[in-house]
């Protein structure tokens, strides 16, 4: 890309070097080479950091260090390169320490169950056993082991926990292979991600018929709590309004907004130089925020937020109807 950027991309990467960025942060988020932002920096008054020597640590101390103060009755490793030069003292010391694996209990007997096989065939029975017939049914639903159990507690009285109910859920369709993911470190209050999904059925009032609502997710990234709220339609006032009910909830703003490409938050997507809606720029500026457009073709940078609507879709709300926006928020919320 040129050397020369343009206004909207110089106030973003001034903005994040105001926030203490390193240069090869910032270029790995907008795209801007470390020399070219480095040269707006300094032009702005902003400290650049060094290249080299951030990160460094003392080196740590050997293995075979005697701390001082400790009690030398009780030592019973000695650090010597010739254990010949031990004195008498010293292998008496040795001699008379304990080894580590010298304790043994309960060898040579054999433990027996007497309990009667009934006994033993009522203690392996689950909890979840009364309720197969309701998990069988969440399960028809493509409901997960979470979302099972939440239902149980409120509506059915099940006093058993989570790991009952998943072992039991394990049990009835096989476990299932874990997937890598990456994780992406970020300081309390720096980032949150946003992303929209598809929410649950709901009764719309002007036509009565059930319509597909839209489910809207803030996630911080440090400590990955999430604001979650529906409704029917989106533009770019809504999703302007939108973050400020959740800025509003959290009590607070982020300095950075991590965001897709969608037309909302983006007008012009671009692999360098993306063009923000003017009515969502505004709006974050009001609150001190930076906006980042993912890059394109870079889907894992918000996998955050990405990860908070897939839960959403299969724990809270899979399978569930409303009658109301205000009772599917209600729900949600609770």
């Amino acid at each position: 890309m040129s050397n020369v950027l343009s206004e909207e991309k110089r106030q973003q990467v001034i903005a994040l070097g105001r926030l203490g960025w390193p240069l090869r942060r910032i270029e790995q988020e907008t795209g801007v080479r470390r020399e070219t932002a480095g040269g707006y920096l300094k032009a702005a008054g902003i400290g650049v950091r060094p290249p080299r020597g951030w990160g460094r640590r003392p080196p740590s101390k050997p293995a075979n260090e005697v701390t001082p103060g400790s009690d030398a009755k009780k030592t019973a490793i000695l650090v010597n390169p010739n254990p010949e030069n031990l004195s008498t003292k010293g292998k008496a010391k040795t001699e008379t320490a304990k080894p580590a694996n010298a304790v043994t209990t309960g060898f040579g007997v054999e433990l027996s169950d007497s309990r009667p096989k009934d006994a033993k065939r009522a203690l392996s029975t689950s909890f979840c056993e009364p309720f197969r017939d309701a998990i069988e049914l969440s399960l028809s639903r493509d409901r997960n082991a979470v979302a099972i159990w939440q239902d149980l507690v409120s509506e059915s009285g099940f006093r058993g926990g989570y790991q009952t109910v998943k072992r039991f859920v394990r049990k009835l369709r096989g476990n299932q292979p874990l997937q890598p993911r990456a994780v992406i470190l970020t300081a309390p209050g720096e980032e949150a991600q946003v992303d929209y999904g598809t929410g649950p059925m709901v009764r719309d009032p002007q036509t009565g018929k059930y319509r597909r609502t839209r489910l809207f997710v803030l996630t911080l990234g440090h400590s990955r709590k999430a604001v979650r709220l529906l409704t029917f339609r989106s533009s770019s006032r809504i999703w302007a309004e939108l973050h400020e009910k959740a800025f509003r909830r959290l009590g607070g703003s982020t300095r950075v907004v991590v965001l897709d490409n969608l037309r909302e938050g983006v007008l012009v997507p671009d692999i360098y130089d993306p063009t923000l809606n003017p009515l969502y720029r505004d709006v974050l500026a009001h609150y001190g925020v930076i906006a980042l457009p993912c890059r394109i073709q870079d889907p894992d940078r918000k996998g955050k937020v990405e990860s908070a609507v897939g839960y959403t879709k299969k724990t809270p709300l899979k399978g569930k109807r409303f009658e109301s926006l205000e009772e599917a928020q209600a729900y949600l919320d609770h």
